[in-house]
């Protein structure tokens, strides 16, 4: 008789959350945006929706950035980037410093990423693909928020309780924090942090749910849906302790159903490698993981 193997199940879990599709961070100048977006971190401006001058959709693996050219908005704290190419991240990185002088742009390197600051002051840690974010070849696996000392319990009772996504509490950068499943190899990462916290600015994500009612009662009940879009998009913003009620940490969620039309979109993604005078005859498209 064969050996009966034994696995954590668990680890398959998602909850009700199952993807993590954009960002969405307002932008005053979109061609300092193409600069670092585009040519800097090696992305891709969506060809077939948004394309005029008052926002880009940046798309990276199977998620995007949605860049509205309308103000300043900065993230409080961080998004991880994995990136196929990420070899030559620091060559294209260099390539545009000239272009961004003046703003807050810059890079480093670090023990295996490399942090890179948008002209606004957007901050990423971009990886290479590997065992670190499963699966991913080229995409959003997280996205951090600093939040209030003492905070990471109750996001996490918050999004377990109400939100029904997997949720734990842990350690990031050190520092006590919530772990939130948001797809997989995606996850929302809530990290404590001291003092004075940076104003909500109005930046969101966009997340899709399978029980897209169930939250939906859950939040209306506490008075905590913001917008009621369509049919198949609700928003909310008020992360609250679902025992009292209390306001604990602020961000816009976009919530769309598996109905909405946009769920599930193919994502063109570019080879940022290829070049005209280079030009390798099948290898535009880059492999996504």
């Amino acid at each position: 008789m064969a050996k009966k193997m034994k696995f954590d199940r668990t680890t398959e879990d998602l909850g009700n959350i199952i993807s993590l599709e954009h960002v969405n961070l307002l932008v005053p100048d979109q061609r300092l945006a193409t600069l670092f977006y585009i040519s800097g971190l090696g992305l891709t401006r969506d060809p077939y929706l948004m394309t005029g001058p008052d926002i880009m959709w940046v798309n990276v693996g199977r998620h995007q950035f949605h860049l509205p050219t309308r103000g300043t908005q900065v993230l409080r704290g961080h998004a991880g980037l994995v990136l196929n190419d990420f070899d030559s991240l620091e060559m294209r990185l260099e390539s545009v410093r000239k272009e961004l002088k003046g703003t807050k742009f810059s890079f480093k390197r670090e023990r295996g990423r490399i942090d890179a600051t948008c002209p606004w002051g957007n901050k990423y840690r971009c990886y290479p693909a590997g065992k670190q974010f499963g699966k991913m070849g080229h995409g959003i696996p997280y996205v951090c928020f600093d939040v209030p000392k003492g905070a990471a319990d109750s996001i996490k009772r918050f999004y377990a309780e109400i939100i029904a996504a997997p949720a734990r509490t842990g350690s990031f950068d050190g520092a006590p924090a919530a772990f939130v499943c948001v797809g997989p190899d995606q996850e929302l990462i809530f990290r404590e942090k001291a003092g004075r916290q940076a104003t909500f600015d109005g930046h969101h994500i966009q997340v899709y749910f399978a029980d897209f009612s169930g939250p939906y009662r859950r939040l209306l009940d506490r008075g905590l849906i913001s917008k009621e879009t369509d049919q198949h998009e609700y928003r909310f913003e008020m992360i609250v302790d679902p025992d009292n009620g209390k306001p604990v940490f602020q961000i816009e969620h976009e919530v769309r159903s598996l109905h909405h039309p946009l769920y599930g979109r193919p994502l063109v993604n570019r080879n940022p490698a290829q070049r005209n005078m280079t030009y390798q005859p099948g290898a535009d498209t880059l492999r996504v993981g």
